[in-house]
């Protein structure tokens, strides 16, 4: 597969949101229906973004500067405002802990859930359910448990788990490799080269320069909502680390 998996065009995302004041009933009452009650804020701006088939892009940047929102984009969570998006494929989001998991529904419930969600119904389930009992190395009875009891760990390993189930077109990872045991961290690590080996697009998000480095082609740079630098991963260091004042 050769061309671009992902391509965004001068994106923005704004979200309305509450002005401060608001601190009475009263005031919320008398503001009601007035422009003075939101204010837009812009979480993305002006974004550029080409991402190759079977290509394993980070996106790295400090906290808050829309990494995750971006992600969000291209799961198809958030909706731009303006600009143009373009996604080539089936995508597996694996989004920060929790978001994409029911939490009032079982380990099982939710696996069977985000596999339709994902374009993936009935057929094959066995597969799926095997595989996710093994790579999360939950147990039945963990996995017949709603979500909403589960440790951050236990999520991470579901989470995981459901998204690289089948072999999706592009893989959307967020810092979930943060999370869990050294183990657990090989084994997903293996799975994702293993799936670039397949040819899968994948994006990894994170703020950790060395996980960027250690599965990423190429990298993206991100500071106040937009992209500041893409090239290859030691390009992109340089210039993260000039952001942090640390020296190369």
């Amino acid at each position: 597969m050769t061309g671009a998996m992902i391509e965004l065009r001068n994106v923005h995302v704004d979200y309305l949101v509450q002005r401060h004041g608001m601190r009475s009933i009263k005031s919320y009452l008398t503001s009601f229906g007035s422009k003075r009650l939101l204010e837009r804020k812009h979480i993305l701006h002006d974004v550029d973004l080409r991402i190759n088939a079977g290509e394993c892009f980070g996106i790295i940047g400090r906290n808050g500067s829309g990494k995750s929102t971006l992600l969000r984009l291209l799961a198809g969570i958030v909706e731009p405002t303006s600009g143009h998006v373009r996604i080539n494929g089936k995508v597996a989001p694996m989004l920060a802990l929790g978001v994409g998991l029911e939490p009032e529904m079982s380990g099982w419930e939710n696996v069977r859930l985000c596999r339709m969600l994902m374009g993936n119904s009935q057929i094959g389930m066995d597969g799926v359910r095997a595989y996710v009992a093994s790579f999360s190395g939950l147990s039945e009875a963990d996995l017949e448990m709603q979500v909403k009891r589960y440790s951050t760990g236990m999520m991470a390993r579901l989470g995981f788990a459901i998204a690289t189930a089948t072999d999706p077109d592009i893989l959307l990872i967020d810092e979930v490799l943060a999370v869990g045991d050294v183990a657990f961290q090989r084994q997903c690590y293996a799975r994702i080269d293993e799936l670039k080996a397949r040819g899968c697009t994948i994006v990894f998000v994170t703020h950790m320069l060395s996980e960027i480095q250690r599965i990423c082609d190429r990298a993206a740079c991100m500071e106040n909502g937009t992209v500041v630098k893409v090239g290859n991963t030691h390009e992109v260091g340089v210039h993260y680390h000039g952001l942090l004042g640390i020296d190369a």
